[in-house]
């Protein structure tokens, strides 16, 4: 089962995926600055340890440089909080989801058309 992250986590999260699957810890922080986001070092190396110790990440040494390694891809962590928000929600009930996105005006008419083609066996993308 995949842990649940922090809104602080997923973001270093997706920046490690968001770059490969792999990112230096200076990489990182060049990252934040750029979001705007101005945690201290300190902050960082706690939450990338947080991430680990999760078995989302793990840190490899290379030279005196640590590269953090994402260890679940961003597809296999979307589709285990999916799961878990269904199971939450929707007593496990994925159509109670759809419909819930499409009585709220949540799915575009462009998204509803995707989802037809890709339901009718076209396009794989997803």
């Amino acid at each position: 089962m995949i842990q649940q992250v922090s809104d602080s986590e997923l973001q270093l999260l997706k920046m490690i995926w968001s770059n490969g699957g792999t990112a230096f810890y200076a990489r990182i922080m060049e990252d934040l600055a750029a979001a705007g986001c101005t945690w201290k070092k300190n902050t960082v190396i706690t939450l990338l340890s947080r991430l680990s110790d999760k078995g989302l990440v793990k840190a490899n040494k290379i030279g005196r440089r640590n590269e953090y390694e994402a260890v679940v891809s961003e597809e296999d962590y979307q589709a285990a909080q999916t799961q878990t928000l269904l199971n939450k929600l929707y007593e496990g009930n994925a159509k109670g989801l759809v419909c819930t996105l499409i009585r709220r005006d949540m799915l575009s008419e462009g998204d509803y058309e995707e989802l037809k083609h890709f339901w009718e066996g076209g396009d794989e993308k997803r």
